[in-house]
C-alpha cells in the first residue's frame, strides 16, 4: 500500500484547508495557525472562516465552510472554535463534504459531565458520518515532508524519519523545540487530544504505512482499545521500530486484589506484558525514547548483542563495560588477528582487548586505526565510542567517527562525548551526519541496548509467527480436543450454582472441576457436608488426605486453623471435620460454611504457581513463577496476557524465573516435567479466554513432578458484573448461559 492509498493520507497531505475561526489578531489561535500553515511552506489552499475579516495574512476569507466555492477541494478543516460551536461546525464540514477534521478546543470531556456529553454527541455524529476526527483538545498536526504546519505551535522540525505520537500536547511542543538541539529530524508529529475518533492506534497503522517515517515514538497515557492494538502492534514492530513512553506506572494507582495473582499483576504489568509480546520497546524516560530514536534515525540495527568499547580514557570505558553486561549484552571478544594488530600499532600503555583505551594523548590517527579495526572485527556487532576533552581537538576525533561510519556503514557506532563547551562542535558534526552523540556512556548503552532488544524480539515475533499459522491458544487447543462443548455446559453450569447463591468467589472443588473440564490434572477434592461424608469420601479416595474449611468467604484458610494435612485414617477424619467447623464458627461467627472439602494429600513436587487477572484494556493476563507460601515474597514471576499466546511464548515466560533452573534439574536433580508444565499453562489460557467472566484465578501450588503436574489449590473469582434475577431455575440458568454468550461474542 503506498502512502497515497492510506485512508489518513488526506489529513497529512490535503489539498485544501479550512482553518475554521480563523484570525486577524495575533496572538489568537486562529491566527497562529493560518500563519503556521502559511510560514511552514503548505502549498495547498487555505480558506481562512471569519465572516468579519476580508482577508487573514493574505488569504481571502470566507463567512461559512459553506460558501467555498464548490470547485475548490477542501480536504481538511480544522476549528478553533469554543467548545459548544463545535458540533454544528462538524455537520457543517460533512455536508461540504469534508470529511477530516481537526478541533483544538477544550472543553470536553476533561472538563467533566457538560463537556463529557458534548465530546459524546461530537463522537456519535462523526461515527455516523465518516469523519475522521483528531482532537477534540490537541495541538494539531505536522508533517514536514507535505509540509504543513496545522498545529498552533510555531516551532517546525527539521525534516527527518521520525514519527512523533503524543497524548501530552505540551510535551509534543516541548520535543519540537528540542528537535533543533537534538539535530534529530522528524517526519510528522500528532497531538492525540481526547482520542474522541482518531486514536493512537489509528496514528501507528498510518506511521507503519508512511514511507516517509522509519521509526515511530509515542507518549501514550492509555490505550483505547487493547484487544485491537495486541492484534496489529506485533505487524508494525516487524516493519518498523516502535517506542513507547507510558506513564502512569506508579503503585499509587493500583487496584486491590483478592488473589496472588490479583496483587501481582497490576494494570502497568499488563502494558509491559502487551509491549513485550508486540516486539514494542517500553521507554522508562523521555531521555531514552528520544535517545533511542536517534539511534534507529540513520544506524543500522547489530546483527547480534556483542558490543565494542573505543576510549579514550580508562574510567568511562570500565563504566560502559559494567552497564553493557548488566543490562544483559555482550563486550564483544576480538579475534586474535584483531588484538596483533592494535598491539602492533597502539602504544604500550594503551589496552588492546575490549574495552580499547587510546589515552587521552591519542590523535586522531591512531583514534581511527583502532575504530577500523574494531569494527571489522567479526566477532563484533556494535560500537561504542567514548571521548573526554584530551590532546586531541574533538571535532578532528569526531571526524574520524564519521569517516569510519562512511568507511564502514554495516555496524551501528553510537558515542558519548563528556564535557561541555569544548566538546560541542565534535557533537554536532556527528548528529548532523546521523551519527548519535549523547552526553554521558550511560545514555550510549541504552540506546545501544533498546537496538539489541529490537533485533531480538522481532526474531522471537517472526518465530512466533511461524508458530502460530500451525496452532493458537483457541485453534490449537480445539485441534487437541482439550475440551468440547459438554465440558464447557459443565462450566457454565458451576458458575450458575455459585451466581444463584449471590457469590462470586467459587469453592475449592468447584475450581478443580473447572481446572479438570480444560484437561489440567487436579487433586481429587470433593465436598463433604458432615464428618460421615467426610471419612466416606477419604476411604474412596484413599489416605492420607487433606481437609480445608469450604467457606467463600474464608480466603486464608490456615489463618484459622481450617486445612489438616496428612489425616491418614478415618476417625481423625471425622474428628478433624468437628475440629475444623468449630473454629470457623469461633473466629468467623458470620461466615457461611458450606462443609469441609475433602482432597488427596498428593506427593511433594516443586511448587509454582500460574493464574489470570482480568486487565480491562488487554483482557486476560497470565502469571507464572515459583509457588508456594513464597510467591509474594519473592514475587519470582514473569507475566503474558492470554491473548495469541502461543506455546513459545509460555516457554519463554518460564524461562525468565527462578522456578525455570528448578525445572530444568539444579544440582543434580532430575528435570522435570516442563512440557506438561507448557500444556497446563496454554490450557489456563484457553479457559480464561473462553469465559471471561473469570476475574482472578489462582493455582497456587501446581505441583511439577518428573512425569506430570497436578493442581492443588485453586481460587477462582468471578466477576460481579454477571447478576440472576429471582425466576425459576431453569429460566435463571437460560438467562445465565445468555449472558456468557453476549460477553464473549
Amino acid at each position: 500500500m503506498s502512502k497515497k492509498d492510506h485512508q489518513l493520507h488526506k489529513l497529512f497531505a490535503p489539498r485544501g484547508i479550512a482553518v475554521i475561526g480563523a484570525s486577524s489578531k495575533p496572538g489568537k489561535v486562529g491566527y497562529a495557525i493560518v500563519r503556521n500553515l502559511q510560514s511552514s511552506g503548505y502549498a495547498g489552499e487555505i480558506y481562512p472562516i471569519n465572516p468579519k475579516a476580508e482577508q487573514i495574512l493574505g488569504y481571502q476569507c470566507y463567512d461559512k465552510v459553506e460558501n467555498i466555492p464548490p470547485d475548490k477541494t477542501v480536504d481538511l478543516a480544522v476549528i478553533a472554535l469554543p467548545a459548544a460551536a463545535i458540533l454544528e461546525i462538524t455537520k457543517s464540514c460533512s455536508k461540504r463534504g469534508i470529511h477530516f477534521i481537526i478541533v483544538y478546543s477544550a472543553g470536553f470531556k476533561e472538563t467533566g459531565p457538560e463537556g463529557a456529553k458534548l465530546e459524546a454527541e461530537l463522537k456519535e455524529f462523526c461515527r455516523e458520518n465518516d469523519i475522521a476526527l483528531l482532537g477534540p483538545n490537541c495541538v494539531g498536526l505536522i508533517d514536514t515532508h507535505t509540509p504543513m504546519n496545522a498545529s498552533f505551535a510555531r516551532s517546525f522540525s527539521k525534516k527527518g524519519n521520525v514519527a512523533f505520537i503524543s497524548q501530552s500536547g505540551a510535551m509534543l511542543v516541548a520535543m519540537m523545540d528540542m528537535s533543533e538541539l537534538l539535530e534529530l529530524g522528524f517526519s510528522h508529529f500528532v497531538s492525540l487530544g481526547n482520542k474522541t475518533v482518531l486514536n493512537e492506534i489509528d496514528f501507528l497503522q498510518y506511521a507503519a504505512w508512511d514511507p516517509n517515517t522509519a521509526v515511530i515514538i509515542c507518549y501514550l497515557e492509555d490505550i483505547v482499545d487493547g484487544k485491537k492494538f495486541l492484534d496489529i502492534a506485533g505487524s508494525i514492530s516487524l516493519k518498523k521500530p516502535v517506542i513507547i513512553l507510558k506513564s502512569g506506572s506508579s503503585s499509587s494507582g493500583a487496584r486491590a486484589a483478592s488473589s496472588h495473582t490479583g496483587s501481582l499483576a497490576g494494570a502497568d504489568k499488563a502494558y509491559s506484558a502487551a509491549f513485550k509480546q508486540s516486539a514494542v520497546l517500553r521507554a522508562s524516560s523521555m531521555e531514552d525514547m528520544f535517545d533511542m530514536a536517534a539511534a534507529f534515525s540513520n544506524q543500522p540495527l547489530p546483527k547480534g548483542n556483542r558490543i565494542a568499547v573505543v576510549t579514550n580514557s580508562g574510567g568511562p570505558g570500565i563504566l560502559t563495560t559494567d552497564q553493557i553486561e548488566e543490562l544483559g549484552m555482550q563486550m564483544a571478544r576480538f579475534t586474535a588477528e584483531t588484538s596483533k594488530e592494535l598491539r602492533n600499532y597502539l602504544p604500550y600503555e594503551c589496552s588492546v582487548y575490549n574495552p580499547v583505551d587510546v589515552l587521552a594523548d591519542t590523535p586522531r590517527e591512531r583514534f581511527q586505526f583502532s575504530l577500523e579495526k574494531v569494527i571489522n572485527d567479526p566477532g563484533v556487532d556494535g560500537i561504542i565510542t567514548l571521548l573526554c576533552p584530551a590532546t586531541a581537538p574533538p571535532v578532528e576525533l569526531a571526524q574520524a567517527i564519521k569517516d569510519t561510519f562512511e568507511k564502514y556503514p554495516e555496524k551501528p557506532i553510537l558515542s558519548a562525548f563528556m564535557g561541555g563547551e569544548e566538546m560541542q562542535e565534535g557533537i554536532s558534526l556527528l548528529r548532523k551526519a546521523g551519527l548519535p552523540c549523547y552526553s554521558f556512556p550511560e545514555r550510549a548503552v541504552i540506546a545501544m541496548n533498546g537496538m539489541v532488544k529490537y533485533v531480538q524480539s522481532i526474531e522471537a515475533l517472526r518465530q512466533k509467527n511461524i508458530h502460530r499459522k500451525k496452532t493458537s491458544v483457541i485453534e490449537g487447543l480445539e485441534e487437541t480436543s482439550y475440551v468440547n462443548n459438554m465440558q464447557k455446559a459443565q462450566v457454565k453450569a458451576i458458575f450458575y450454582d455459585a451466581l444463584k447463591e449471590r457469590r462470586v468467589v467459587l469453592l475449592e472443588h468447584e475450581g478443580a472441576q473447572i481446572l479438570e473440564a480444560f484437561g489440567i490434572k487436579c487433586a481429587p477434592t470433593y465436598l463433604a457436608k458432615g464428618p460421615e461424608m467426610a471419612a466416606q469420601i477419604a476411604e474412596q479416595i484413599g489416605f492420607p488426605v487433606v481437609l480445608k474449611i469450604a467457606s467463600p468467604k474464608i480466603l486464608h484458610k490456615t489463618d484459622i486453623g481450617g486445612v489438616l494435612v496428612g489425616v491418614d485414617n478415618t476417625q481423625g477424619v471425622i474428628q478433624g471435620f468437628k475440629d475444623i467447623i468449630q473454629r470457623a464458627r469461633h473466629f468467623l461467627p458470620d461466615a457461611p460454611l458450606y462443609g469441609v472439602e475433602v482432597q488427596k494429600m498428593m506427593p511433594q513436587g516443586t511448587e509454582t504457581i500460574i493464574g489470570s487477572s482480568y486487565d480491562v484494556q488487554f483482557g486476560p493476563m497470565l502469571v507464572f513463577g515459583l509457588g508456594g507460601i513464597y510467591v509474594n515474597l519473592f514475587e519470582d514471576v514473569s507475566l503474558r496476557l492470554a491473548a495469541n499466546l502461543t506455546e513459545k511464548d509460555v516457554e519463554e515466560m518460564i524461562s525468565e524465573t527462578k522456578a525455570y533452573r528448578l525445572i530444568k534439574g539444579f544440582r543434580g536433580k532430575s528435570p522435570l516435567d516442563l512440557q506438561s508444565l507448557k500444556e497446563a499453562t496454554l490450557k489456563l489460557a484457553h479457559l480464561v479466554l473462553e469465559f471471561p467472566e473469570i476475574k482472578e484465578m489462582d493455582i497456587n501450588p501446581l505441583m511439577v513432578y518428573e512425569k506430570g503436574i497436578c493442581a492443588v489449590d485453586v481460587k477462582i473469582t468471578l466477576s460481579h458484573e454477571i447478576n440472576i434475577q429471582q425466576q425459576p431455575v431453569e429460566e435463571q440458568k437460560e438467562l445465565l448461559i445468555d449472558q456468557l454468550a453476549e460477553r464473549r461474542s
